[in-house]
């Protein structure tokens, strides 16, 4: 079977399209491939194999993107515009998915969208006397079943959330399946517009597996880039290479709660956007501006960094000894590399200076690229994995990732 995976993150600069054939055991021919590789080979898994086909990316076009931008805003938002947006984010999926299939002569039996994410509280809340958590992500699913012809697997948080987990991160479930190794600890480190990791001790099963988000990824980088040079992004990190990083700044910041809660725990915009930035550039004030970029910079390397010596080498995160049952004297799972994927890949600076930072905790760098899976494919293969699992009416979240109390089938599927 191929699934197009179609993934929109919290950064808002596009669409990603993977179009992944996913087989079971019986289905799946060869069973000695070694890794995920474009066009060929694939990863053996417990109970499937993957094999990337094809990824493409799509730019927002720029209007759209503010609009986007805008709907996350609720006190510029209008319900109509809302209700328009959702439509028209389904029609961009549908072009995205059929503009792949056309460019690499290949069709999808399934569809996996995540959608665009409005808002994200993982963490109940009281609102109108109950205690509630919510999430949203746009783009209407129904659409594009009908514009491109099959099915699609669509709305894939609230089912963890309705378990009692945070509905965050999902992408674990892929990380387990394609990076757990016997001999070797690894962190699998994904920077897009929120950075969050997933860790995989050397032979763990999917119980042992545990992941949470650490920070801003690129969300904030984008954003102060864009207010104080008037662009989009920090180009392979440039503008952060040439400046110094306000460190007076940076521990200010990486005192803020959120950096020292335990794991489980998910962030969004409603943590790291526009207030935040604000926040950010007002204790920046006066300063270079190459400064500031390069501030925000450290901010995203150096909360990773934080989150892995606090939570992960302490044993804090371990899902079977966490901070409130933790036996005393019990060994804690060693990491040796660190695989990083997403956009932060192509920011130089920024991989510097996690270098830096994750180097003397013992943890070697790697890309997600030498494993076969490009680092701006990861996300989209997931929802298209997790699509699969859902079609076959399995669960796909990790409970000790999200906090769930069970496993969950994830999304809602739209038939054409």
């Amino acid at each position: 079977m191929i699934v197009a995976g179609v993934m929109s993150g919290t950064s808002a600069d596009g669409i990603n399209v993977a179009l992944v054939r996913i087989g079971e055991p019986a289905e799946s021919g060869s069973r000695d491939a070694s890794g995920v590789t474009s066009g060929s080979g694939g990863k053996e898994c417990p109970s499937h194999t993957i094999r990337l086909v094809a990824h493409a990316e799509y730019p927002y076009p720029a209007r759209v993107r503010s609009e986007v931008l805008a709907a996350m805003n609720a006190s510029r938002a209008s319900v109509a515009d809302l209700a328009r947006l959702n439509f028209l984010l389904g029609e961009l999926y549908a072009d995205a998915v059929l503009a792949t299939q056309r460019r690499f002569k290949s069709k999808a039996d399934l569809i996996g969208c995540h959608g665009q994410t409005l808002y994200h509280q993982g963490e109940a809340a009281r609102f109108l006397g109950r205690s509630v958590a919510a999430t949203w992500q746009t783009g209407e699913a129904a659409v594009i079943a009908a514009r491109v012809g099959v099915p699609v697997v669509s709305d894939f948080r609230p089912a963890d959330m309705a378990a009692g987990g945070k509905g965050a991160p999902l992408v674990p479930y892929l990380d387990y399946l394609l990076f757990g190794d016997p001999q070797v600890g690894r962190i699998v480190q994904n920077i897009g517009g929120i950075a969050n990791l997933t860790a995989i001790p050397a032979g763990a099963d999917a119980s042992d597996v545990v992941a949470f988000d650490t920070g801003p990824g690129n969300m904030v980088i984008d954003a102060v880039t864009e207010k104080l040079f008037g662009k989009p992004f920090d180009r392979s990190g440039k503008i952060a290479a040439s400046g110094r990083v306000l460190e007076p700044v940076l521990q200010r910041l990486l005192r803020r709660p959120f950096f020292r809660k335990p794991p489980p725990k998910a962030a969004g915009r409603e943590q790291f956007g526009r207030e935040f930035v604000g926040e950010f550039l007002r204790n920046c004030r006066g300063a270079r501006k190459q400064d500031v970029v390069a501030t925000a910079t450290a901010l995203t390397a150096k909360s990773i960094a934080d989150a892995v010596g606090r939570f992960l080498l302490k044993g804090i995160a371990t899902p079977r000894r966490s901070a409130a049952n933790a036996r005393p004297g019990a060994a804690v799972p060693t990491f040796q590399e660190m695989i990083v994927s997403g956009g932060g890949v192509r920011n130089a600076a920024l991989v510097k200076m996690l270098s830096n930072e994750v180097t003397p905790l013992g943890v070697q760098i790697r890309f997600s690229d030498e494993f076969g899976l490009p680092s701006e494919a990861k996300e989209a293969v997931a929802f298209a994995v997790l699509a699969y699992e859902t079609w076959h009416r399995r669960p796909a979240n990790v409970p000790s990732a999200t906090g769930a109390k069970r496993g969950a089938v994830l999304g809602k599927i739209s038939f054409v």
